[in-house]
């Protein structure tokens, strides 16, 4: 059976090896933060390691869903890196990253060993349930040995032909939840403004041509942020819309809107909201619009 280690037991991370164990996997796993790895295995009775070196020495492939390209650099390379272990060959990259990290990846590992980028989509309830969509840099038929591993935690898989090409559409799908989010949190503020109950408010955009799943799923952060857990944060988003913004750039595109979007997220985050869910956008514009 093929052993898989995990790399980054975030809020996604974590639910995605714990969907891997049960779909009998064996899985070893390891995160930056020691105590979390070690808990994650009491709970799962699975092995973790201290270092990422021993998680590719250990396992045959390895999973990622790492924060950002910095995160993911420190892990990959250096004496103690995925990249300087012996065993594993496959490394399959699941966080949001730009797509010249990808290939730089792609092209700093050794002759032996392959690495393809597939990011998800899906939120937390996704990733707990295992109906994430896995964006695949690859074709399908290279990506046919990693199949099973990713259908452990994935309920549909786009092949995307190369690699680079699921980081690109990551951060594509990703501007339009983080661009939904804006206009969302500004036409719920004007509701409000003319005396419409939030609720009510929701209801209607809910029934409407305008509602993406992402605004169901993330109901009750909207209507009630503070009583509910943090999901993906303003500081996230924000990185997210930069890798986004930088890439369009380099491509000659223009991106008016987004860049709207992202000077948003940096005077939230500068106002103090980067930890907070990205719900909280509505707050900001609210208080931005007195």
């Amino acid at each position: 059976m093929t052993r898989i280690g995990f790399a980054g037991l975030g809020r996604m991370g974590r639910l995605m090896a714990a969907n891997l164990i049960a779909a009998g996997f064996d899985v070893v796993v390891w995160n930056r933060t020691q105590q979390v790895a070690q808990d994650f295995a009491l709970q799962y009775s699975v092995e973790y390691v201290s270092d990422p070196i021993d998680l590719a020495n250990a396992c045959d492939c390895i999973v990622t869903m790492l924060a950002d390209d910095v995160s993911s650099q420190q892990v990959h390379y250096g004496d103690t890196g995925l990249f300087a272990g012996a065993r594993a060959k496959t490394f399959v990259e699941m966080g949001t990253m730009s797509r010249d990290h990808i290939l730089a990846l792609a092209q700093g590992c050794r002759a032996d060993m392959q690495v393809i980028d597939a990011p998800v989509s899906g939120a937390t309830q996704a990733a707990a349930a295992g109906t994430l969509m896995v964006m695949l840099g690859a074709s399908q038929q290279n990506g046919q040995a990693i199949a099973p591993i990713l259908d452990a935690m994935a309920s549909k898989v786009l092949y995307l032909g190369k690699i680079g090409n699921g980081a690109v559409m990551k951060l594509a799908v990703n501007s339009l939840i983080h661009g939904i989010n804006q206009t969302f949190s500004e036409a719920m503020n004007m509701a409000g403004a003319a005396g419409i109950a939030p609720d009510l408010a929701y209801d209607v955009v809910q029934a409407s041509a305008a509602c993406a799943p992402m605004l169901t799923y993330r109901r009750p952060l909207y209507l009630n942020e503070a009583e509910n857990d943090v999901t993906f944060t303003v500081s996230l988003a924000r990185k997210d819309m930069q890798v986004m913004t930088d890439l369009a750039r380099n491509l000659g595109v223009a991106t008016p809107q987004a860049d709207i979007t992202l000077d948003q997220l940096k005077l939230a985050e500068t106002a103090g909201y980067g930890a907070r869910d990205m719900a909280a956008m509505l707050a900001f514009a609210k208080e931005n619009s007195k």
